[in-house]
């Protein structure tokens, strides 16, 4: 397969082709305009909002794609690969960023309804291994190949919009240690944020409040953090395994 559209970028990343689920908007858009930045052809993803992810695609400054697929089915995030390296010629960089959540109280076991349990970890856990396990033979042919998931703190610690969102997150940290230790030179890493200031967690005003009074950096994290830590693990050629917790201290702190 010849590469297409990477040729003439400069920067860090020029030349390398990077796939981001989830990033029409919030941090996984963060992280493609970070990377776009850098140099990589970005493929933007979303299961729905296609203006928005198309848009993203279009401001991006170096050639890169939008494609539609929810890779809570197989073969929507099969197809979603082949697009990538039928555009591109190949594949260096995987952002698992797509999540689902809804906010359930973890007293309410009754609200936590067998529907909503399966949607957390069809998406977060079952969409998430697919892709990244079809992923990897193409990420074998990169000359650095790299595995970023974005999970969340409530994968470390007992909190969380809900208590199946919680156990998905765990299950990703323990993926990427489990990938990290099996499938070397492929790097994967996570990235755990605590609560992050996007569209979605625009009206939580009092657990915004309560992170900036207890987090020693007084403040909820932006997707720009999120991407930056991204970048830093992408970065750090000798790092693989690791959870990277991005939160302000507040773990350390509460």
């Amino acid at each position: 397969m010849v590469e297409q559209g990477t040729e003439g970028a400069t920067g860090e990343l020029a030349g390398r082709v990077a796939l981001v689920t989830g990033s029409s908007s919030g941090i996984g858009e963060a992280i493609a305009r970070r990377l776009a930045a850098l140099g990589a052809s970005v493929v933007v993803n979303s299961a729905s909002s296609v203006e928005a992810g198309q848009a993203v695609a279009d401001s991006l400054p170096t050639e890169s794609i939008y494609v539609r697929a929810d890779i809570s089915d197989q073969d929507q995030g099969a197809r979603l690969l082949e697009a990538a390296v039928d555009r591109f010629g190949k594949l260096d960089i995987l952002v698992n960023n797509a999540g689902w959540t809804t906010v359930v109280p973890h007293q309410n076991l009754d609200d936590l309804t067998d529907e909503i349990f399966a949607k957390t970890f069809d998406v977060n856990v079952f969409g998430t291994w697919w892709l990244t396990k079809a992923a990897i033979p193409l990420l074998r042919d990169s000359e650095d190949p790299n595995v970023v998931t974005i999970t969340s703190i409530a994968g470390i610690r007992p909190v969380g919009s809900s208590i199946a969102y919680s156990m998905s997150k765990a299950a990703l940290n323990q993926m990427t240690r489990l990938l990290a230790k099996s499938y070397g030179p492929i790097r994967f890493n996570a990235v755990a944020p605590g609560l992050v200031a996007t569209p979605w967690t625009e009206d939580w005003d009092a657990q915004h409040a309560t992170v900036a009074k207890v987090a020693p950096l007084a403040r909820s994290a932006t997707p720009e953090d999120c991407a930056e830590a991204t970048i830093g693990l992408i970065r750090t050629k000798y790092a693989t395994g690791q959870v990277f917790v991005v939160d302000g201290g507040l773990t350390i702190a509460s």
